[in-house]
């Protein structure tokens, strides 16, 4: 019997080092090797531990003991404070396995709680919206001001939200088409440079159709027609950022995309 309860201490005393573990290596830059070793040695403990604690500590027999005359006899009462001697050593026992188990257990839940620190940010905040405000003004990579006379007609140029040049989110193509062309900003017309196929760079301009195209898997969009999908596997139109030229001559937007840019999610409905 102590074997087996000793067999049981030394799996929940693992699985005490297996939760510690993956919680180290979390803690430490989160090494996937080790974070996944952690949690499957306190996990494979566990469950070596209470099928254990299943068949060799939870009784499963029932013992009927006719009850004695009194006054017992003298052997008899010897031989019942020897059970009780012995019963009492093995509450101890039980009580350190169940100290033991509440460890196990309780590290075990703290590494499966760690990891929720990694969630981040809602997909709300992350995927619906970028870094473009009404009032940003656009800028090249440089983080240099883009103005109303920086481009010619069929001209295009890659620029982003002022003060937010490293979020691939933002990124947007910035094309001029006529002037006499409704709807644009002095012929001035931005849209997101992730394609809604798989999120390729939308980096090509045929200027002759006036269509944006991505090189990865040839979807080609209509800048006069709001970004429509014009052919390829894209299944929804380019996201087009509203623009407007300053009175200074600067170009800024006058808000976010109306709809998420790159390609669908589950959310998105």
């Amino acid at each position: 019997m102590m074997k087996r309860e000793g067999a049981i201490a030394v799996a929940l005393s693992v699985a005490i080092l297996g939760s510690a573990a993956f919680i180290a290596a979390y803690a430490t830059g989160g090494n996937r090797l080790y974070e996944g070793l952690g949690v499957a040695v306190a996990a494979a403990a566990l469950c070596f531990a209470a099928t254990g604690w299943a068949f060799w500590i939870i009784p499963h027999e029932q013992v009927v003991d006719a009850v004695d005359t009194y006054p017992c006899a003298p052997g008899d009462r010897a031989k019942m404070s020897s059970e009780v001697a012995e019963g009492m050593r093995e509450i101890t026992r039980s009580r350190a396995l169940l100290a033991l188990l509440a460890g196990a257990l309780g590290s075990f839940a703290c590494a499966l709680i760690v990891p929720v620190r990694s969630l981040g940010l809602a997909p709300d905040s992350l995927l619906f919206h970028t870094r473009w405000r009404r009032g940003a003004r656009v800028v090249r990579d440089d983080g240099s001001l883009v103005h109303a006379d920086d481009l010619n007609v069929d001209g295009v140029m890659t620029v982003f939200p002022e003060g937010a040049t490293a979020d691939p989110q933002s990124v947007v193509t910035l094309v001029r088409v006529p002037e006499s062309i409704p709807g644009t900003a002095s012929g001035y017309m931005a849209y997101s440079r992730i394609c809604t196929h798989a999120g390729c760079p939308v980096a090509l301009y045929r200027a002759q159709e006036r269509e944006l195209v991505c090189p990865c898997h040839q979807s080609a969009f209509d800048v006069l027609s709001n970004g429509a999908v014009v052919s390829g596997p894209a299944d929804h139109a380019l996201p087009r950022l509203p623009i407007e030229i300053g009175s200074d001559g600067v170009l800024r937007a006058t808000g976010d995309f109306s709809e998420p840019v790159g390609p669908g999610f589950w959310e998105r409905g």
